[in-house]
């Protein structure tokens, strides 16, 4: 099977997106993360839904953890709002990674390799120079598992 039997339809952000509108995609359709598209329409990133939690929890509970079972409950659970007017573009890491990005030809062992180099849940799949889809970890395991 080829990344172009396995690659759906998949959501995509943009740099200006606002980081809330993000954390509420992916909470809203249950997914392990965004790709996020270029002027050019061409993917940049891909966003795991980790590195939104990353900007939306203060640094010391970060550094930390003991510190974050000091916050009461009532302001734990509305650590989200820390993200306010920022962009996605702010939920990037410093340093860019390689992107997991694989054509249509791409076996499900170079999706899977991919992942795993990349610690990627999520790799977005090119058609020449247009975003075909996406396949997500999910989605190959389940088939990785039917053989």
């Amino acid at each position: 099977m080829r990344a172009r039997d396995l690659a759906v339809e998949y959501p995509t952000v943009t740099l200006d997106t606002p980081a809330l509108e993000a954390a509420r995609l992916l909470a809203e359709q249950d997914l392990p993360g965004l790709i996020l598209l270029g002027e050019n329409g061409r993917p940049v990133s891909i966003l795991p839904g980790t590195q939104v939690l990353r900007l939306a929890v203060p640094p010391y509970c970060q550094d930390d953890p003991a510190l974050a079972r000091v916050v009461d409950e009532a302001h734990a659970d509305k650590f989200l709002r820390r993200l306010g007017g920022k962009t996605v573009r702010e939920c990037l890491p410093e340093q860019p990674r390689e992107l997991p990005v694989a054509d249509m030809k791409a076996t499900v062992l170079e999706l899977a390799a991919l992942m795993a180099r990349t610690r990627s849940p999520l790799v977005a799949v090119l058609d020449g120079e247009r975003l075909a889809g996406a396949v997500t970890l999910q989605s190959l395991l389940d088939h990785a598992l039917e053989l």
